[in-house]
């Protein structure tokens, strides 16, 4: 089939036990974005058993047509039912643009259907875009997060990619906000090899970096395991949580759940500060969506003052003892 015979945007809405993923409602809030370029309809695809209550929150958050498929087999995440539903029900419709969370479990999905349906496939997006030409295209970073790439998918359809959460800001849910329900059967068999014995929620230590409010992260320029105490001592002041670019954790000082960017956590706080961090493209993936950016470098001409509300260049040895004394002083 001509490309020009691919018609509409989807969202694949994954969901787990019956609860959306967040970054679902924040992809549908970039795809009306594209809908509003293309004209074509916003449709979330809806995989599960007894999940059909979640069309209601699709709708408010901007879908305009649910298409739901249910069966026993769906009931959890299996990638191979779900690889077969999914493909029937693209090779069905024929979208042209398929957008999934980059989750671990978009993350394996995508790429299964990325073979059977004969398409391309952008991962871990950052932003999604029409350029002069009209052509869809899907930024992420790329060379170890040195560059920003456009890529494009020209001939093959769908286009699709898979979408880091907290990217984007998702719509105030539309009250009372309607839709076309399209309840769908799909030939989909449990996998014989694959069986979920026990599923249980993750345990949280309030240590998370993901949703906290105030971030203080440090960087490459931190060269002893004891200076991260200060930054410790800082983020405790300011009811926040300590984290950290990549070289800190590659150095053991810090577990993996601490890293932001490209190959970490993405966060949103409303405020970070970040101490002896250069600010590569690797890490401002992670943080670029945070509300106000304060930076301490000692170098002028650091890159993450470009993306800095407020800079201070200077030795973070001297600025955050002082900057503790101060909070410490006024707190007193």
């Amino acid at each position: 089939m001509a490309k020009e015979d691919y018609k509409g945007i989807w969202v694949f809405a994954e969901q787990q036990n019956g609860v959306l993923n967040p970054a679902v409602l924040e992809i549908l809030a970039k795809a009306l974005e594209l809908k509003a370029h293309t004209g074509e309809e916003l449709t979330a695809v809806l995989l599960g058993d007894c999940v059909g209550s979640l069309a209601e929150t699709l709708f408010a958050y901007g879908a305009d047509q649910v298409i739901l498929a249910e069966d026993k087999a769906l009931a959890s995440y299996s990638a191979r039912p779900y690889e077969a539903a999914l493909t029937q029900l693209a090779e069905k419709y024929k979208p042209s643009i398929i957008l999934y969370a980059a989750t671990s479990l978009g993350r394996d999905l995508a790429p299964r259907l990325m073979v059977t349906l004969k398409t391309g496939l952008t991962a871990d997006a950052i932003d999604l875009g029409f350029d002069r030409d009209e052509v869809f295209y899907q930024t992420t970073p790329a060379y170890g997060g040195s560059i920003l790439a456009h890529i494009v998918i020209l001939e093959a359809r769908p286009q699709m990619a898979t979408v880091r959460p907290m990217m984007f800001e998702p719509i105030e849910p539309r009250t009372g906000a309607t839709g076309k329900l399209i309840t769908e059967t799909v030939d989909v068999k449990a996998d014989p090899d694959y069986e979920v014995l026990e599923t249980a929620p993750k345990q949280d230590t309030g240590d998370a970096i993901e949703g906290a409010a105030v971030i203080v992260a440090g960087g490459r320029g931190i060269k002893e395991e004891a200076d991260l105490a200060p930054l410790k001592e800082l983020a405790s002041l300011l009811d926040g949580k300590l984290a950290a670019s990549r070289p800190l954790v590659d150095n053991g000082w810090l577990p993996h759940e601490k890293q932001i960017g490209q190959s970490g956590t993405t966060v949103k706080p409303k405020f970070i500060f970040n101490v002896a961090i250069s600010g590569s493209v690797q890490y401002q993936v992670g943080m670029q969506n945070a509300g106000c950016v304060i930076s301490v470098n000692h170098t002028k001409g650091a890159p993450i003052f470009d993306i800095s509300h407020y800079g201070v260049i200077g030795d973070y040895k001297s600025v955050i003892p002082a900057l503790v004394e101060e909070i410490k002083n006024r707190k007193a």
